[in-house]
């Protein structure tokens, strides 16, 4: 599903790094070595159809390479 994020992404936390990121190969593989993060915050974004939702996202990062991989892991508000 895509989606777009709506301003800045809030209560950034730490999830695992170096070798406790289970998907290390395949980051390495696909976008380069580097010093690899998983990270959760809160955010808000734009659906497809359009609706602005809250919610908590996850995503793996690294130094000179960014963002990679965002995930919608929660809802955290009713419509």
């Amino acid at each position: 599903m895509r989606f777009e994020v709506i301003g800045p992404i809030a209560d950034v936390e730490v999830i695992a790094s170096g070798p406790g990121v289970r998907v290390l190969t395949y980051l390495r593989k696909v976008y380069g070595r580097g010093r690899w993060r998983k990270l959760k915050g809160i955010a808000m974004i734009r659906l497809p159809n359009g609706a602005l939702r809250r919610v908590e996202l996850h995503w793996y990062e690294a130094h000179g390479i960014g963002k990679k991989d965002l995930k919608i892991k929660r809802y955290l508000e009713e419509r």
